[in-house]
């Protein structure tokens, strides 16, 4: 029998914030994968449950002892436009899990059928977009940026309809909370003040406990929420990662990255990269990231007002446009810590900043593959440059860059080893490179192969450790493959 601690804490203390709703009834549902060790960290048992039992609790042909599913209301800028009501059009909430820490998660479905939110969307999802979540979660988790995860993939044993027919899963995700900047502008559009501050409340208490006893705790609130963004969107660039839709819908308070769509990891650097189908204007390109983190963030800014001076809502105005005045400053800072971990140093002295500016305009010139580059940096340091200077084209901007980074790691206590040892640990070797992605949800797709898939979960979530033999995982694809690609959100 399957042992889950549920809590309603959600639906209990935010009653019209959700609508229950049961999943549907998928026909053959058949378990792709289960996350032991995420199901271990949960507190999440098994016991003599088998895997068919596993997937009829995991796709909504039956529930788990103590679920009570509803979808969760929200409203959302989506590329600049704002729609009032969107909500959960094919995800429900089951409840909480209490890990044996005490710590609090949700757990919902994706893909499990229509809601009141669907709209005119069949609620249903596809193998592929669900096993990319997977893959992409777990990796980014390995990375050390905050996310949602992945505890089961279902597949549904229906047939969905999108461009072409394509085969239907449910994924079970887990996530600190699916309270999102969207969550707030709902309840803000429709004038339901109540709920407003009863979701601000909650959140506070469930995500920033340290804020309750704030004389301003809606501004407070405003403030920790850039911070933790301003963090988020920093591990995102040294990644590479490309969210691909950061709609405000998808911003999450607890500071998570949410939603795997049609999310991509840049190879070679340019802060121009759109990958998203969907995005023709790049709005949400690379480069553009930190730029939207804040206009987001407004937008939650104005949906606080209310809270932050309900007499005059107009009067807090300057207070809450200072805190999003003062995000470029917070994700430099931010960003800054990371690029002295990434360049070897244990403090960062001035001229770091300058020094790290200077190296990332050396990749964006020369479009050099930005994992690598920053990887081979470490061999750079040990003395042997050869395989980073491999990646430029014309080397000479970069060789007078050496020295300067050189002279200032000399600076840095201990040998060059333990400088390069520590920026191996901080540089990933392996990334879901997009060529190997799309073969592995190629082959679970299409000819129901999860090998490449197994394969290649195994790789990301170990990424800083070399490992014999895994080359093609290392490696950026060949230019026929990378040219044009594109993702796609799979609704």
């Amino acid at each position: 029998m399957i042992r889950i601690r549920f809590d309603h804490s959600y639906q209990r203390d935010l009653p019209d914030a959700c609508i229950a709703v049961a999943p549907e009834t998928p026909p053959a549902p058949a378990l792709l994968y289960w996350n032991a060790p995420l199901a271990e960290e949960l507190g999440i048992t098994l016991g003599d449950t088998d895997d068919a039992m596993v997937a009829r609790l995991f796709s909504g042909a039956e529930l788990p002892e103590g679920a009570e599913p509803v979808a969760q209301a929200y409203a959302g800028h989506q590329f600049g436009g704002f729609s009032p009501t969107l909500g959960d059009g094919r995800a429900l909430l089951l409840g909480e899990v209490l890990d044996p820490q005490g710590r609090r998660y949700d757990l919902a479905f994706k893909g499990s059928g229509r809601t009141p939110f669907s709209r005119r969307g069949d609620g249903k999802a596809a193998v592929g977009p669900m096993l990319r979540e997977l893959v992409i979660g777990e990796a980014m988790h390995a990375l050390g940026i905050p996310t949602t995860r992945a505890l089961a993939v279902v597949a549904t044993g229906e047939r969905i309809l999108r461009e072409r027919a394509l085969p239907g899963a449910v994924l079970t995700r887990v996530a600190a909370s699916h309270i999102r900047v969207g969550t707030f502008q709902f309840f803000a559009a429709h004038g339901d003040h109540e709920t407003l501050q009863a979701l601000a409340d909650y959140t506070i208490a469930r995500h920033y406990p340290e804020l309750a006893g704030s004389k301003t705790p809606y501004l407070a609130l405003l403030e920790a929420a850039c911070e933790r963004q301003a963090a988020l969107i920093a591990r995102w660039m040294h990644a590479g990662f490309i969210h691909g839709v950061m709609n405000t819908d998808n911003m999450t308070l607890s500071g998570e990255t949410i939603d795997y769509g049609p999310c991509a990891f840049m190879d070679a650097y340019d802060s121009a990269t759109v990958f998203s189908s969907i995005d023709r204007e790049g709005r949400y390109a690379y480069g553009n990231q930190p730029l939207i983190a804040p206009w987001n963030l407004a937008r939650l800014a104005e949906a606080l007002l209310v809270l932050m001076a309900p007499d005059d809502p107009a009067s807090a105005v300057p207070a809450a446009t200072e805190v999003i005045q003062g995000f470029a400053a917070c994700y430099r800072r931010h960003w800054l810590v990371q690029a002295t971990r990434k360049l070897g140093l244990t403090a960062e002295r001035e001229g770091d900043a300058g020094l790290a500016d200077d190296w990332v305009a050396l990749l964006a010139a020369a479009h050099a593959d930005h994992t690598l580059a920053w990887r081979h940096l470490a061999d750079a340091a040990e003395g042997d440059a050869a395989p980073l200077t491999a990646l430029f084209a014309d080397a000479a901007q970069l060789n007078a860059w050496l020295p300067r980074w050189r002279a200032r790691l000399a600076e840095e206590p201990g040998s060059v080893q333990d400088s390069a040892a520590r920026m191996r640990a901080a540089n990933p070797l392996y990334i879901p490179r997009n060529h190997l992605v799309e073969e592995a949800l190629l082959a679970a797709s299409a000819h129901d192969d999860l090998a490449p898939l197994l394969r290649l979960l195994e790789v990301v979530r170990a990424p800083y450790t070399f490992r014999p033999g895994l080359d093609r995982y290392a490696l950026p694809p060949v230019p026929e493959l990378a040219e044009g690609y594109r993702t796609f959100c799979g609704t």
